[in-house]
């Protein structure tokens, strides 16, 4: 499927609505730009500015052209929040983002109450879409399916071991170790540890050496990858044999950068990686004409900007209110396939997590390796 065909029914829909050539439409795009996290904000970026600017060269919407609003929420409620305010004082339609579940909720109620669309890219917490809120989606799924996928594996490689489940403390990371838990103790398996750490740290030596006084086998880390990589490599740099079972915030080669070389072997269940779809082979192809990696949340920020720019071809309008009816009723082509949002606002429509195993340097699907 060639990018243009995603794109003409919004360059087509000009011969219906009137309007300024000179007009703009202005879209938000929050994510942590700054911060621990950035690296986030560069893959959301990378991929809305493509996404924006092919929709502009196929005529924006209705004649009008896209303009990006960017905001930097840092991975924070309190920042996410004042960026909300922000982009809706600006006048924005739509956001994409954000991309952390602690600063898209916060944000989401400020959007509901504007009355503006946002589209999570990588959200998971199921908090942000059980608010009820009309004009809030995901691109992701929840983590409530995370967590079982986690928690039958640990219960049937590790049922007579010691299992641990950290968190950080965050709404990403303590909503997903909640679910782990709950779903491996309904499966017959109690956590041997249950605890929270605290992220930031530079060392982590005072949580490794509870996990060895605990006589733990396996850990079960609900957070960020800054301190999934610690943990991991500083326990290899004490000797340690302790194996690592992550989420989605591994897929990323930021994992392997501080981690090294004890990265290999964690496993982790993660969204598809987006690049491997035959509706994304031409959009993968430009970014690495680029020398860009499309990696990690890249293409769904990409696929965000697809479904609201046909939603709004679809509304006839960028109204947020026809968007939003318009998001939770028709399917969308994007690079992830054909996709929907339920009542919710929740995706469907593609396989949503699967799992993955670091190996040197790079990371691969548990199947390709016969494991």
């Amino acid at each position: 499927m060639e990018w243009i065909r995603l794109w003409s029914a919004a360059a087509l829909a000009a011969g219906f609505a009137a309007s300024s050539p000179q007009a703009e439409v202005l879209i938000g795009s929050a994510a942590p730009l700054t911060g621990q996290m950035s690296w986030h904000g560069e893959q959301h970026q990378r991929g809305v500015e493509l996404a924006v600017a092919e929709l502009n060269a196929a005529r924006g919407v209705f004649g009008e052209t896209v303009k990006v609003v960017t905001a930097d929420d840092y991975c924070n409620g309190e920042q996410a929040l004042a960026a909300a305010k922000k982009l809706v004082a600006d006048g924005v339609v739509a956001v994409v983002g954000h991309s952390c579940s602690g600063a898209a909720i916060p944000a989401s109620a400020a959007y509901e109450e504007a009355g503006i669309v946002m589209i999570s890219n990588t959200a998971t917490n199921p908090k942000l879409t059980d608010q009820g809120f009309r004009h809030i989606f995901r691109m992701v799924a929840r983590d409530t399916l995370q967590g079982e996928m986690a928690a039958a594996y640990l219960a049937e490689r590790w049922a007579d071991g010691r299992v641990a489940i950290l968190h950080d403390g965050e709404a990403y990371g303590q909503g997903l170790a909640e679910v782990t838990k709950t779903e491996l103790n309904r499966r017959g398996v109690a956590e041997a540890l249950y605890d929270q750490i605290t992220p930031g740290l530079a060392d982590y030596a005072e949580t490794l050496a509870q996990l060895e006084a605990a006589g733990i086998d396996v850990l079960f880390y609900g957070g960020y990858q800054p301190e999934a990589a610690l943990l991991i490599r500083q326990a290899r740099e004490r000797g340690s044999d302790l194996q690592m079972v992550g989420s989605d915030a591994l897929f990323t080669e930021y994992f392997w950068h501080v981690a090294g070389p004890a990265a290999v072997g964690v496993r982790f269940v993660s969204m598809a990686d987006a690049r491997t779809k035959d509706e994304a082979a031409p959009i993968v192809a430009k970014f690495r004409a680029e020398g860009y990696e499309p990696e990690g949340l890249t293409l769904y920020s990409y696929a965000t900007v697809q479904a609201w720019a046909q939603a709004v071809e679809k509304a006839g309008t960028v109204e947020p209110k026809a968007v939003a009816q318009a998001l939770h009723s028709q399917k969308f082509e994007t690079v992830l396939g054909r996709i929907g949002f339920d009542d919710r606002g929740d995706v469907y429509g593609y396989e949503p997590f699967t799992w993955y195993v670091w190996q040197e340097g790079d990371y691969a699907p548990v199947a390709d390796l016969g494991d």
